[in-house]
């Protein structure tokens, strides 16, 4: 039986799809990364009155590649399924604005440094990207554990310096939830956006 070219066009189409499923984790991680380490190196973004204005630029690139609902569901655990679509939305706002500030604060530390990318495991659709970021000869290692999202990868939790900001705000709640309930718990994440907003 012979194959027509036309046939045999779309064999190859079909058994080459694979090769164009998508970027690796790493090379979706980087250009959100590599925007943060721009607008840290910026000099017209540098010092305490431009806190605001800088963070504001970080937070725009990282939403590119960080899956904050997520992270959010995550780390209310249980307590997400029991709140509704809208509440869940505020959550999710509220707890962008915090992990914001953490993971902010960390690399601001590090400002002017270089990211080195470091390692990459995937298991189905979650992987594991190993960083180091370097300044002035201390390391800091971030780890960012991302989740296939239909085609792209996404950060859904980051490890820095061995603590889990999910596991570790996770645990945190818990014993809040238990005490104060889910409004005690959005209280003190505003008080907490608020100090951080003073710059505290």
């Amino acid at each position: 039986m012979k194959l027509t070219a036309q046939c045999f066009f779309v064999l190859l189409l079909a058994f080459a799809t694979p090769c164009f499923a998508g970027n690796s984790p790493t090379e979706d991680l980087q250009p959100a990364l590599a925007s943060v380490v721009d607008i840290l190196a910026d000099e017209t973004l540098k010092g305490p009155e431009k806190r605001e204005e800088r963070r504001s630029k970080i937070m725009v690139e990282i939403k590119k590649g960080f899956n904050f609902r997520e992270m959010s569901r995550r780390v209310l655990g249980k307590t997400w399924r029991r709140i509704g679509a809208a509440e869940q939305e505020n959550f999710t706002n509220i707890m962008t604005r915090l992990l914001g500030h953490v993971y902010v604060g960390k690399l601001e530390n590090y400002s002017g440094g270089a990211v080195e990318y470091v390692g990459e495991t995937i298991k189905g659709k979650r992987a594991k990207v190993t960083t180091v970021i370097e300044n002035n000869g201390i390391k800091l290692p971030v780890h960012y554990l991302m989740r296939k999202n239909g085609e792209k990868w996404m950060v859904y939790d980051i490890n820095i310096e061995g603590v889990s900001l999910v596991r570790n705000y996770q645990q945190q709640f818990k014993s809040i939830l238990r005490k104060d309930k889910y409004q005690g718990l959005i209280k003190v994440l505003k008080e907490k956006n608020k100090s951080f907003d003073e710059g505290e």
